[in-house]
This record gives C-alpha cells, sequence and structure tokens, in this order.
C-alpha cells in the first residue's frame, strides 16, 4: 500500500529519478518552457519551484545548495541572473503547466512546462487587458464616455481661448 506517498517514482530508481529531474530543471531555466510527459511535468514542478525561491536570495550559500541539485553551471548563471530578476516579486506559483494531449508513439500524456514570468502572451498588459478586453453590462461604462467628453470640452475651450488669444496679439 502507497499511502501517504506523495513522491511520484516515475518507474525509476531514486539515483536516476534524481538525474532526470536536474536535466530536465536545468534544460526549463535555460529554454523558459520545454515539452515533456505530463508525470514529468508535475514533478519537475515541485523540484524547481523550491530552486526559483532560493535563487531570489543571491548568495553564496544559496548558489551552492543550487548548485547541488542542479550540476550546471550555465543554468545556475542563468537563474541567478535573468531568472531571479523577473519573478523577484512573486511570492510563488513561479511555472505553468499546459497539457498538450496524447503523443502518437505510446499514447502518454504530453504536457509543455514553462516559467510565467517568461511568457509574452499570458504576462504582459494584464492592464491593458483589464480595460479594453473586458466587457460587462453594468452602468459603469457610461460614466467612462461621459467623462472623456467633459474632458475634451475644457481642451476644447482651451484651444480657443489661445486663438482668441493669438488675434488680439496679432491686431495690436
Amino acid at each position: 500500500m502507497r499511502h501517504g506517498d506523495k513522491i511520484n517514482n516515475l518507474g525509476r530508481t531514486a539515483s536516476h529519478r534524481a538525474a532526470l529531474l536536474s536535466n530536465l530543471a536545468s534544460q526549463l531555466i535555460a529554454h523558459k518552457r520545454i515539452v515533456t510527459t505530463l508525470a514529468k511535468a508535475k514533478s519537475l514542478r515541485t523540484y524547481v519551484e523550491p530552486l526559483i525561491t532560493k535563487a531570489k536570495e543571491n548568495t553564496t550559500h544559496q548558489r551552492r545548495i543550487v548548485f547541488s541539485y542542479l550540476q550546471d553551471k550555465d543554468a545556475i548563471v542563468e537563474l541567478f541572473g535573468t531568472v531571479a530578476e523577473k519573478v523577484a516579486g512573486r511570492p510563488g506559483g513561479y511555472t505553468r503547466i499546459i497539457k498538450l494531449g496524447k503523443r502518437l508513439g505510446d499514447a502518454s500524456e504530453t504536457a509543455m512546462i514553462e516559467l510565467v514570468d517568461f511568457n509574452e502572451i499570458y504576462g504582459k498588459g494584464k492592464g491593458e487587458a483589464k480595460e479594453s478586453g473586458k466587457r460587462t453590462r453594468r452602468a459603469g461604462g457610461r460614466k467612462k464616455t461621459a467623462d472623456k467628453t467633459e474632458t475634451a470640452a475644457p481642451a476644447a475651450a482651451v484651444e480657443k481661448e489661445s486663438a482668441s488669444e493669438t488675434k488680439e496679439a496679432s491686431a495690436k
């Protein structure tokens, strides 16, 4: 029985599983997104998110701890450099798993795991999407259009005043 056993062994020994997750984590950090099986992606998320949290604190001690997991100097430089800068304000949830469907060869579920802050489609323009993309049936939208006409009217009045001032100046 496997009561309370939360680790997915992925059909591998402990050393093989550690090497697999280390390599997947290094590739995820290097490429920002990878395609793998759903089970591996879910295991990778629990493996790599604590490492990204450790990368927020750029000390020698944290670098050595993360290096003991990854064993890849290029991945460490990337993780503590660009990745740590992007995720500095995020309190967790650094990865996203998107299911892709079944693989043709063995019909296993595939998924894309990616770093959330490096996706330009979902991440950028959150404020813009709320203003322009979302439509509601509430009457609050009418006030915004009324405000725009009110702000446009004083601007037109200022232009008329400046035009009349220039005419008076030219008449003198």
